[in-house]
């Protein structure tokens, strides 16, 4: 007769939800703290969302609230709404066939990428399709979930690629131009409150996630703030106020909320398909260099900026590692960025539920 073998301890099982909750809040802390000295990108939720798989794998059972998390979106959506600008359209426009292009290459290659890793049952479902969509990392987490994809695993291939992205074009930059002496600009954690802007936030906000819902939008309490703030910002003057310590309660939600449905199962098979996920990650960084060096050669674009236009994500760091040179054409960079950030939007969810039927056939 074989004794059952004891299963692993869960350590924090047994603690009480407070003693959890201030677990979870410290490691958090000093995760996100250590990442944001370490100039990790999107430093803020990665922190919190490690912070929150150490502790599901671990056994805690405590789970933001889900009105908490319907915030934090709406709160993201807003912030991806200020950073539309009529001048990054003015640039779209006046180059609009190269970009379209691009964007479009880009997301077929990508979407190509994800629909081989979900035919090799890598991942389940459209989590490859999801996971492998360049730029707007975030956006697609939340949006991923809305349509039924493994949010854990899009995560985990998501901020993956942000991490190869930051690194190859840091590099590229490096042997190009010394960025040593640009850095991120400073956090400013509790700027005055202008209390005018600050409502009309809070407003959009509210307003747009409870009509997102209303209508059914996919991802409605993300969607619906971005679609009207980004209609309020650019055509009623609309200033939006979000201030760092608002974003980053709402990346800390964000972040619980991925982190702690981590089950050790899930862990495992995340590294399991590590291999092909970086496989197919280098692949479309690789992918994105050569088209950015056919573009340069075609237009005479300077090989550096178009590198950092079709680095696929990390758009906070190709920024500020654009801003190192004087000879980075710093407009065309966001403008290409931005471009595929608003077609992926648009464009994710069907291309995703296509690619779901054909990977079932």
């Amino acid at each position: 007769m074989h004794q059952k073998l004891p299963s692993r301890p869960e350590l924090l099982a047994d603690l009480p939800h407070a003693a959890q909750w201030a677990i979870l809040v410290v490691l958090s802390a000093i995760l996100a703290t250590l990442l944001e000295l370490a100039q990790f990108p999107a430093a803020l939720l990665v922190g919190p969302m490690l912070a929150g798989i150490i502790a599901g794998v671990n056994g805690a059972t405590v789970r933001p609230p889900r009105l908490a998390f319907m915030a934090a979106q709406a709160v993201v959506g807003c912030l991806i709404a200020r950073s539309i600008e009529l001048e990054i359209f003015a640039s779209f426009l006046a180059a609009w066939p190269i970009f379209l292009g691009v964007v479009l290459v880009t997301l077929v290659a990508s979407s190509f990428l994800g629909y081989i890793v979900s035919r090799w049952n890598v991942l389940p479902g459209t989590t490859a399709v999801w996971g492998s969509t360049p730029g707007a990392a975030s956006a697609m987490v939340l949006m991923a979930e809305a349509f039924g994809a493994d949010v854990r695993l899009v995560a985990f291939m998501q901020y993956l690629r942000v991490i190869f992205v930051s690194m190859a074009a840091a590099l590229i930059a490096r042997l190009s131009v010394d960025t040593s002496g640009v850095e991120a600009p400073a956090i400013v954690w509790f700027p005055a409150i202008e209390w005018t802007s600050f409502g009309a936030t809070i407003a959009i906000a509210v307003v747009g996630a409870a009509v997102g819902r209303a209508v059914r939008l996919p991802a409605g309490t993300f969607l619906g703030p971005m679609i009207l703030g980004t209609a309020l910002h650019l055509g009623g003057d609309v200033t939006l106020q979000l201030p760092q310590w608002l974003l980053a309660l709402s990346y800390m939600v964000i972040g619980w909320w991925i982190g702690l449905n981590f089950t050790r199962p899930i862990l495992l098979h995340a590294a399991r398909a590590l291999p092909q996920i970086i496989a197919s990650i280098v692949a479309l960084v690789v992918f994105c260099a050569a088209l950015g060096f056919a573009m340069s050669q075609a237009l005479g674009i300077d090989p550096l900026t178009a590198y950092l236009a079709t680095s696929p994500g990390g758009m906070d760091s190709v920024a500020i590692i654009a801003a190192a040179s004087n000879r980075v054409d710093l407009s065309f960079v966001m403008a290409l960025q931005t471009a595929r950030f608003l077609i992926v939007l648009v464009a994710g969810p069907p291309l995703a539920r296509l690619l779901a039927r054909r990977v079932s056939e």
